[in-house]
C-alpha cells in the first residue's frame, strides 16, 4: 500500500522510543535484534577483509619462497670454489 508521501509503508523507519503502543519489553527486544543484525553485518565485513588479508600474506609468502628457490638454483660460486680448489691441488 502506498502512503500519500509516495513511500511504501514497509520502508518507513520507526523510532521505537516514540512509537505508541509498544511495551518496554518490545522496545528491549527490538534493540536486541538491531544489535544482533549490526553484529552479523560487522562479522561478514570482517570475514571479507580477513580473506583478502590472508590472500595477500599468502601471495607474499609464496613469492619469497619462489624467489628463494630461484636464487639458490642460480648460485654457482660454490661450484667455482671447488673447481679452483681442485686446480690448486692439481698444481701442488
Amino acid at each position: 500500500p502506498q502512503e500519500p508521501s509516495g513511500e511504501a509503508a514497509f520502508a518507513r523507519r520507526i523510532d521505537p522510543a516514540r512509537e505508541p503502543g509498544l511495551s518496554p519489553e518490545q522496545r528491549l527486544l527490538m534493540a536486541q535484534v538491531e544489535r544482533a543484525q549490526r553484529q552479523r553485518v560487522l562479522q561478514r565485513r570482517l570475514r571479507g577483509r580477513n580473506a583478502l588479508l590472508a590472500l595477500g600474506i599468502g601471495a607474499v609468502v609464496a613469492g619469497i619462497y619462489g624467489y628463494t628457490f630461484y636464487s639458490v638454483s642460480q648460485e654457482r660460486f660454490l661450484d667455482e670454489l671447488e673447481q679452483e680448489a681442485e686446480a690448486a691441488r692439481a698444481r701442488a
